[in-house]
């Protein structure tokens, strides 16, 4: 697979007042890179990340609890690896990124003016029934990323559950499909279906 700069994404885990699963999204400004959407926690990996980094993966682990912390002013531990995304061929700026899964250290939320607009604690669910309704942005890797976390009813189950991080390397098909490995149009193999069909709300993602 080609060297990609690499970046970190942290996606922080809380059990809301009810006891449900609720994950930290941020709104980023209307300029650079997801501008006006809602994100992860996260950003490229520097050079002092990766000083004591054993490998790209470790590095990102860092850069993930380093941009968290300076997002939102929270610093999480104990970061689990979640998935890998690779971008396809078409976008605009492509950065392989690592994303993980840590509990809520606890602690204010106290956003960077600069790169946040908005935040809040939310269901996945609820979260992804606003994209459908067009009342917040999302990118794919965080829609499927949510959609997947929607399975899970507690924090605990969620992280439990993380365990094969699985690599998500994209191609972008006509009609404004993205698709991963299984799926039987994809360069790397596949006789099934693994895609995200994203031109009507609400986007469509199919496995089998």
């Amino acid at each position: 697979m080609e060297e990609l700069p690499l970046a970190g994404t942290v996606v922080l885990l809380r059990d809301g007042d009810d006891g449900a699963l609720e994950v930290l999204i941020l709104r980023r400004p209307a300029r650079g890179s997801f501008a006006g959407a809602w994100v992860f926690p996260g950003g490229l990996v520097e050079d002092a990340d990766r000083a004591s980094a054993e490998s790209g993966q470790d590095a990102a682990r860092i850069a993930a609890a380093r941009e968290c912390f300076e997002e939102v002013g929270v610093r999480p531990t104990d970061l689990v690896t979640l998935s890998r995304w690779i971008p396809p061929a078409q976008a605009p700026k492509r950065v392989g990124t690592w994303f993980f899964l840590a509990a809520d250290p606890g602690g204010d939320i106290v956003p960077s003016p600069d790169e946040v607009v908005q935040w809040r604690w939310i269901s996945p669910t609820d979260a992804l029934a606003q994209h459908a309704a067009g009342r917040i942005e999302l990118f794919p890797p965080t829609w499927v990323t949510l959609h997947e976390l929607s399975r899970f009813d507690t924090a605990a189950d969620a992280m439990t559950a993380a365990s094969d991080a699985p690599t998500y390397a994209t191609r972008l098909l006509p009609g404004d499909v993205f698709c991963w490995v299984g799926d039987a149009q994809h360069p790397d193999g596949g006789t099934g279906v693994h895609r995200l069909e994203t031109a009507v709300r609400p986007w469509r993602y199919r496995r089998d």
